[in-house]
């Protein structure tokens, strides 16, 4: 990560607050060579996040908006498409006027999320092209996942707004052996196939404290078929 559009008669609102980016990436996105803007900002508090410089919604930005803005159009022709992340992309209310401009400029969109504001992440599907939703665990395990009461119930509305809204999707879950074990995987992998998700990617956590799951998931039958995304 390098540090570094709304109606005409609408009054210009704040600019999308950004604490990096990284200029080309080909696996944020499938299938298009993308840059991604990373949010500041998220309201969860995950153990394992890898983007903690990200977390606090009052910091400054390290890239502003209309230097984005002059790196995408420099990037006509050259790149497919743009993927917010963060951070949590939904907590900023510049999000939907960012994705319109951009789509604008001719790029597509793709978000990156944790569905903690369902009604927010509705709204702008219709601006967008492709969703990667992150399902942390089991809905009964998210409060002690995120540090948040009530965050399960949220993530699993917004799945279900993303598999309703016929947008390309993927569901991820960062799975941390500590925290919930493989049989509550596998139970979590024939509740995402009762609710329509048909992509779901186990990636492993990446932190120091996690334990090892290598060989786990292969020797298990899944109702949902994940696949496996290691660091």
């Amino acid at each position: 990560m390098v540090a570094a559009s709304a109606p005409a008669d609408a009054a210009p609102g704040p600019a999308l607050r950004l604490g990096g980016f990284t200029p080309l990436t080909t696996i944020d996105f499938p299938g298009r060579l993308a840059a991604v803007f990373y949010c500041q900002g998220c309201p969860w508090r995950c153990s394992y996040c890898h983007n903690p410089e990200l977390l606090d919604a009052t910091a400054p930005p390290a890239l502003p908006w209309e230097r984005a803005l002059a790196f995408l159009e420099s990037r006509r022709g050259l790149l497919d498409g743009v993927v917010f992340s963060g951070g949590e992309p939904t907590l900023q209310a510049a999000l939907p006027a960012a994705l319109a401009e951009v789509r604008a400029m001719g790029f597509a969109t793709g978000l990156h999320t944790g569905g903690m504001y369902p009604e927010r992440l509705a709204a702008v599907l219709p601006l967008l092209d492709w969703v990667g939703l992150d399902i942390k665990g089991p809905k009964h395990h998210y409060d002690a996942i995120t540090g948040v009461p009530g965050s399960g119930d949220r993530a699993w509305v917004s799945l279900q707004h993303v598999v309703q809204s016929g947008v390309s999707y993927e569901c991820r879950t960062t799975w941390h052996t500590g925290l919930f074990g493989l049989e509550e995987l596998e139970a979590m992998g024939q509740t995402l196939r009762d609710f329509g998700v048909t992509q779901w990617v186990v990636q492993e956590c990446r932190s120091d404290h996690a334990p090892p799951w290598h060989g786990a998931l292969a020797r298990t039958p899944w109702p949902l078929t994940p696949k496996v995304r290691r660091a």
